[in-house]
């Protein structure tokens, strides 16, 4: 998972993404008080897949983009920002091979003043 994770983050580096949030895209968390808007990339779950002559992983990521603008259109230039990035996106993963990732699912919420959009995409790689 960790050569998965970097391979994100590398994705991401100088991209329009990153510069929508100032660079603030963190793993798991945001760090105590980080200032909105941010990232957070989270594994929900990992599915090995066997045949009988190779191994697979069907891995779900979800990043949620949050953002206390006003108006929607800070995370809406966000969310197109992940889809043009990730959508049947191609990278290198150390030690597998990418086969797809799919945007999957996206849930919006807005609490407290604060819009949360949880963005779900399906990765499937080949163990090399």
């Amino acid at each position: 998972m960790f050569n998965l994770l970097t391979a994100l983050k590398t994705k991401t580096n100088g991209s329009a993404l990153s510069s929508n949030v100032n660079g603030r895209i963190f793993l798991d968390e945001a760090k105590q008080g980080a200032e909105l808007p941010y990232i957070v990339i989270s594994i929900v779950s990992v599915v090995p897949e066997k045949t009988f002559t190779e191994s697979f992983e069907n891995i779900l990521i979800q990043f949620s983009l949050f953002s206390d603008s006003e108006s929607a259109s800070e995370i809406s230039t966000m969310y197109s920002n992940l889809n043009a990035l990730f959508d049947e996106c191609e990278f290198t993963v150390t030690g597998s091979a990418l086969i797809w990732m799919k945007r999957q699912n996206l849930v919006t919420t807005y609490e407290d003043g604060v819009r949360h959009w949880s963005v779900d995409y399906e990765i499937k790689t080949s163990l090399n």
